[in-house]
């Protein structure tokens, strides 16, 4: 007997954690995360730690970027499932250990997760940024497009250039007359910087800087102030360009100089910048949009990696403050180089210390608090598997230059020229209630891609009006509103070959009146218990009473009239009871709910009374439940 009871204890369990898997993986499958984190999680507690819940468990806190959590939970599914769990399971759970900068334990998980068939091992560093690699690559998302090279590229080294109104300024390994040293590393003659006229995207025929700017060492990136009166350039470290002079070990390093454009349109008047160092290289110089900060690229004692990238304040007297180092979110333990300031003030540069598609790659860094934000890569086709670097923009930021050796070029480095396309898709709309159609203040909205994952939040605003960006997609957004005692709503957003689209979205509310309005909570014939879909709606009831929780309601359940009164008075009791008992499950304190009564067919609706010939949707207006709202406050 015991053992038959035990047995029937476990069956029911059973049922009970597959009821409540349903519910959770309604509001899962409903992108509502955080319920579904809550309602899994609710589901742990209770001995249910089955791989699915935990996977889900992992994924809805995943999907809504709380990688703590995430974290947490995939660890505890591969604790306990080990070689079951698929690869997918084992990337995210890497990505969620480097969503909590544990880098080391994330590359384990990713080498193993590739093991497992998952990924190749050769893609692992591009892999560690999620869909990275696929983001990348999609030339729809990029933010520039048309790259093509320049007519003026030769077999041997372009690269590095600037514009100032018409003029085209860059580096060039080419020969030229009197240019007979030959640069040891790459058996290329040393580097001049070259000058040419723009004539629409690309240059007349360039030659060599006249002035004193060019010597028989290198010469290469530079940059012209504002006013067009003074260069900033790198050049070997030399006695004005006559004789080289080298570290103890032998070593000429890059050095950075100034020089003014005389009455007859020559640089000349050469001057070394004070921070220079026969010890170390300091180059490949930038300005701010204002003129005041020069950045360059630096291997000085105390930076990060091989090349850092600094900045240096010029002051009203020509004379410079102390070089800063922008920090390890823009410097790593690689080579940071190249750096540029578009008119907005944000930073580009070329790194291969920050994953990217190979190589050096361009990156971006939007101006934060007095530097830098996160850094974020442009992917295709301004990247390639190989070395992409010395990027530039125009004043209006509308087309620029960058600098590669990627395949198909003409020579060793090529010079490119590309236009800004910013390709995103902006949905916007308004947030209303659907009873009074008036706006819905400060209602969250956020945008999902096809793979659920959070793209862009939003509050509405006094109007109730939303809007949000994303990528351009060949398919379509999920759209989700959610406000404080409504019913959720979403909409499926098509966005292919749109830059714009519409979602306007009208929430039902869930307190009318007096009274907590859900949809109809149906029990199956004869009998009183709980089934998935009246707990699905029931968690309205537990949102509401926790978002207000000094709440206290009654529940009422009434029945229709066809059956014997004292039956249906009963069976209606039995489902109120069951009804307050599944709220008092999920944590609601026991005297927030009032009574839980029924009324049998005592208080119909209509006059579908016995003997009264009614037809099912008459009757079923008469099955209800009712949750009054006896104290809100």
């Amino acid at each position: 007997m015991k053992k038959k009871l035990l047995l029937l204890l476990l069956l029911g369990m059973t049922w009970s954690y597959a009821q409540q898997r349903t519910v959770a993986d309604r509001y899962f499958e409903k992108l509502a995360y955080v319920k579904s984190a809550d309602l899994y999680a609710t589901l742990v507690k209770k001995g249910d730690s089955s791989m699915h819940v935990l996977s889900r468990l992992g994924d809805s806190y995943y999907y809504n970027t709380n990688m703590k959590e995430a974290e947490k939970w995939y660890g505890i599914l591969l604790s306990k499932y080990g070689e079951e769990v698929k690869p997918d399971y084992l990337f995210r759970y890497a990505q969620a250990l480097k969503g909590n900068e544990k880098y080391e334990e994330a590359v384990k998980w990713m080498k193993a997760s590739a093991e497992r068939g998952g990924s190749d091992p050769e893609m692992l560093r591009l892999l560690e940024e999620g869909d990275y690699y696929t983001r990348l690559t999609n030339p729809k998302a990029r933010l520039f497009g048309n790259v093509h090279n320049l007519a003026i590229n030769t077999e041997y080294s372009d690269f590095g250039c600037f514009i100032f109104g018409a003029r085209f300024y860059f580096a060039s390994t080419r020969p030229s007359k009197g240019r007979t040293k030959i640069y040891d590393w790459n058996k290329q003659p040393f580097l001049n910087i070259y000058a040419g006229n723009r004539i629409g995207n690309e240059i007349d025929e360039a030659h060599k800087l006249e002035g004193e700017i060019n010597t028989q060492y290198h010469e290469a990136t530079m940059v012209i102030t504002g006013d067009g009166k003074t260069m900033y350039f790198t050049r070997d470290n030399s006695d004005n360009g006559r004789r080289s002079e080298k570290d103890e070990e032998g070593t000429v390093h890059l050095q950075l100089y100034k020089a003014t454009l005389d009455e007859d349109g020559k640089w000349g008047n050469i001057t070394e910048l004070p921070f220079n160092n026969v010890s170390y290289s300091v180059g490949h110089p930038a300005l701010s949009p204002d003129g005041k900060k020069l950045y360059f690229v630096s291997d000085m004692p105390g930076g990060y990696g091989v090349t850092d990238i600094y900045a240096v304040d010029i002051h009203d007297d020509g004379s410079y403050g102390e070089p800063q180092n922008l920090g390890n979110t823009i410097n790593t333990r690689g080579r940071e180089m190249f750096p540029f300031i578009d008119k907005d003030g944000v930073l580009y540069f070329s790194s291969n210390g920050h994953p990217g598609l190979g190589g050096l790659d361009i990156l971006k860094s939007e101006p934060q608090n007095g530097g830098f934000g996160k850094v974020t890569n442009p992917g295709v086709p301004i990247n390639s598997a190989l070395d992409d670097f010395a990027f530039m923009m125009n004043e209006d930021n509308t087309e620029g230059y960058l600098s590669s050796n990627r395949l198909g070029g003409k020579g060793d480095d090529d010079i490119y020229h590309f236009t800004a396309r910013e390709c995103t898709v902006t949905i916007s709309g308004v947030i209303t209630d659907s009873r009074t159609e008036e706006p819905l203040v400060e209602a969250s909205v956020r945008f999902i891609e096809p793979g659920g994952g959070v793209v862009a939040k939003a509050l509405t605003d006094v109007d109730g009006i939303y809007r949000l960006r994303g990528d351009c997609l060949d398919g379509a957004y999920t759209v989700v509103a959610e406000q404080e005692d409504y019913r959720s709503g979403q909409k499926e957003v098509d966005v292919k070959g749109k830059e714009e689209a519409k979602a306007d979205i009208a929430l039902t509310p869930l307190i009318i009146e007096d009274e907590i309005v859900i949809k109809p909570i149906y029990f199956d014939y004869n009998k009183w218990d709980i089934r998935p879909d009246a707990e699905y709606e029931l968690e309205h009831i537990v949102n509401v009473m926790n978002a207000h929780p000094e709440m206290v309601i009654r529940i009422e359940s009434h029945t229709d009239s066809r059956g014997n009164d004292a039956y249906n008075e009963k069976l209606s009791d039995n489902r109120a009871k069951a009804t307050r008992d599944y709220i008092y499950s999920r944590g609601i304190a026991e005297d927030r709910i009032e009574s839980a009564i029924g009324y049998g067919e005592k208080q119909l609706l209509n006059n579908c009374a016995n003997g009264v010939d009614c037809t099912e949707e008459e009757h079923q207006m008469n099955r209800r439940s009712s949750f009054i709202i006896v104290r809100k406050q």
